[in-house]
């Protein structure tokens, strides 16, 4: 029986070097690392509480416009061999995100909600993400 393949789960640090391209040693090591998921060579997956991390500290550290943060996330998340379990959710969140005052976590709570998986907050914005919400 053979072993089963190998899939590598992306830490935030890698994201972000590959990402930003600013790190001398580590940038090229990421940037050839994600082409060789794109390539097929390699497998991975990313989750969702990495995208959360890479959305702050772009945000937060770097102080990059949403509309790029979004961009760059978004391209990360449609390479071909990057698995993310709850994609759809992700990227609609990160529409909610750029198109809101809203942070991140609540707009993945937001594009996750559902009649049948609804939000309890004290948090009254999530009525203008569009989420499904009952206000404690």
């Amino acid at each position: 029986m053979q072993p089963p393949e190998k899939v590598y789960l992306i830490d935030t640090n890698v994201i972000l070097r590959y990402l930003l391209n600013e790190h001398k040693r580590f940038s090229p090591k990421a940037k050839a690392f994600i082409q060789d998921i794109a390539k097929g060579l390699k497998k991975a997956e990313l989750q969702s509480v990495v995208v959360v991390e890479c959305v702050y500290v772009m945000e937060k550290f770097y102080e990059i416009p949403k509309n790029e943060i979004v961009d760059k996330l978004s391209r990360i998340l449609n390479i071909k061999g990057i698995v993310t379990p709850d994609k759809s959710d992700i990227l609609t969140a990160l529409v909610k995100y750029e198109q809101s005052n809203a942070d991140i976590v609540d707009c993945i709570l937001a594009a996750k909600s559902s009649p049948q998986r609804v939000i309890v907050s004290f948090d009254k914005d999530f009525r203008r993400l569009k989420a499904i919400c009952e206000t404690l």
